[in-house]
């Protein structure tokens, strides 16, 4: 079994999107369907990652004799569909099923009113397919088909309450995002095909020689899997798909963002990565962008009175430090004194961001849900009191806000502290844009807090009560991740950060798998 668990990983959850329109008028049974098929999923990711950490790199051939069967005799290149499998992968497929099984468990209770919920369910599940297709893929036209997958099934959930013409707006400009982005990375596949014959990522890594049409094709890519990771000045989209979304999607759906920022990581560091020159230029181009990023999403969050917008664009704004961690790492991925004094910790800040960001920001866009749940309404200027009513969502958005803020112990500390450190030795105005935007963040939850939980009880609030056990356990767990991620930080950085920076920085290894030259 182990040695089919990458494909399994695509298997299992596409299997469960196909029945879940079977369960129509089974009552919670499509709930239950995708708590069960996302919590197997789960389950096989830890494995996938022990196995990863354990033997190396796992690559599957799909249709081979043997799946580790890359180079069948008389063949010089792989020609079939290939899994890739290294650390980084099994990192970010955690991350996707972890996510996907906490927002199945918040789902259950929070859109039990809702109608079509089948057609929820196997969208969930299609979403997430599409996520652990293009982490685990080491094909650049599977890389595209599985993003226009997860672009078609996160339009669709984006715009699910489409009884609300604001999340039908959502959905739609979701969709031409995607489909834009998706046109894009599919000309780039194009021009790399028409000059090298071959979409293997580790082959073409070997053979790409940075002329004029190699140039562009990097340029799109870099462009492309920008947008759809939110970054500057392409982030409008976000704020309206994560406001709109149903909470419960919203794990979900974050991953399925930082699935195109590890694509954008894949390209730099492994398909690009034998290139010497202008790769400075790139970590240079990609940390300025962090930085523009960062600020940008906090000032546009200080002005919201919609909660889950504020938090939406913080979101844009985390996505900041994470671009700025690993651009870091590029500018200086050519000069080994610096790549080991500072660089690859840069990387790991920006790494260990991403998995601290969506803990973090899933349990904060948990908590706008639930208050919108009990209250009908988003508007900060209409809530307060809330505190005593809800004591576990209360207790869950204060850990949520810490943690984003950067107060020690929780784990959005350990690794903004990481990004603080390190981006200081390459610029020192990178680091104070930083921590004034970290500053600016704590304000801005200082803020909410005030008006949605302190204060007087507000009249019409007074019957309210608290959230529904699934949603305040799916709340519970991930406000317990940021606490544990927070007072261990180091075993979180061994066994699975500095692992996925090492996958990138050793591109020889990422090319030598299978026997190829």
């Amino acid at each position: 079994m182990i040695e089919h668990l990458p494909a399994l990983m695509i298997a299992v959850p596409l299997f469960g999107a196909f029945i879940a329109p079977l369960l129509k008028k089974k009552g919670s049974a499509p709930a239950v369907w995708a708590v069960i098929i996302t919590g197997v999923t789960l389950g096989m990711a830890l494995l996938l990652v022990r196995q990863v950490l354990a033997q190396g790199m796992m690559v599957y051939v799909f249709g081979a004799d043997k799946p580790t069967l890359v180079l069948p005799s008389g063949y010089r290149v792989p020609v079939r569909i290939i899994f890739e499998v290294d650390a980084i992968g099994a990192f970010m497929a955690l991350s996707a099923t972890l996510m996907s099984f906490i927002g199945a468990l918040y789902s259950y209770s929070h859109v039990r009113n809702e109608t079509g919920l089948e057609k929820y369910y196997a969208l969930l599940l299609l979403l997430e397919v599409g996520i652990l297709g293009m982490v685990l893929t080491g094909d650049l036209f599977n890389l595209f088909v599985f993003l226009e997958i997860a672009g078609i099934a996160g339009s669709a959930l984006v715009g699910f309450r489409n009884y609300r013409g604001e999340a039908s707006e959502a959905g739609i400009k979701y969709l031409i995002v995607s489909a834009v982005a998706s046109l894009m990375v599919l000309f780039s596949i194009g021009l790399l095909y028409g000059q090298y014959g071959n979409l293997n990522i580790a082959y073409l890594s070997t053979q790409i020689s940075f002329n004029t049409v190699d140039m562009i094709a990097l340029g799109i890519l870099f462009a492309s899997f920008a947008m759809k990771c939110g970054s500057v000045p392409t982030h409008h989209w976000v704020p309206d798909a994560y406001t709109e979304v149903p909470s419960g999607i919203n794990p979900t759906l974050l991953v399925a963002t930082y699935a195109s920022l590890y694509a954008l990581f894949r390209v730099s560091f492994s398909l690009f990565g034998n290139i010497t020159v202008n790769m400075s230029s790139l970590g240079w181009i990609m940390s300025i962008l962090g930085v523009l990023t960062m600020f940008i999403g906090v000032t546009m969050a200080l002005v919201q009175k919609d909660v889950k917008r504020l938090m939406s664009y913080h979101a844009i704004s985390q996505t900041g430090y994470m671009l700025l961690g690993v651009g870091v790492g590029l500018a200086v991925l050519n000069d080994p004194a610096k790549l080991a004094a500072f660089g690859r910790d840069a990387m790991a800040g920006g790494i260990f961001h991403i998995i601290n960001h969506i803990i973090y920001k899933s349990l904060l866009l948990m908590t706008a849900g639930a208050l919108f749940y009990v209250t009908g309404t988003r508007n900060l200027n209409e809530m307060g009191g809330l505190a005593r009513k809800m004591p576990y969502t209360t207790i869950a958005f204060i850990v949520g806000a810490a943690a984003i803020s950067g107060i020690p112990p929780f784990n959005g500390f350990a690794s903004k502290f990481l990004i603080y450190e390190t981006s200081y030795q390459l610029s020192p105005i990178f680091a104070v844009f930083a921590m004034v935007t970290s500053v600016l963040t704590l304000a801005s939850f200082v803020k909410v807090f005030a008006s949605a939980f302190l204060g007087p009880p507000v009249k019409k609030y007074e019957e309210v009560r608290e959230v529904p056990r699934s949603m305040v356990i799916a709340m519970l767990i991930l406000a317990a991740l940021c606490i544990l991620f927070g007072l261990f930080p180091n075993v979180v950085l061994d066994k699975l950060v500095y692992p996925a920076v090492d996958a990138l920085l050793k591109l020889g290894s990422y090319q030598t798998w299978g026997g190829l030259p």
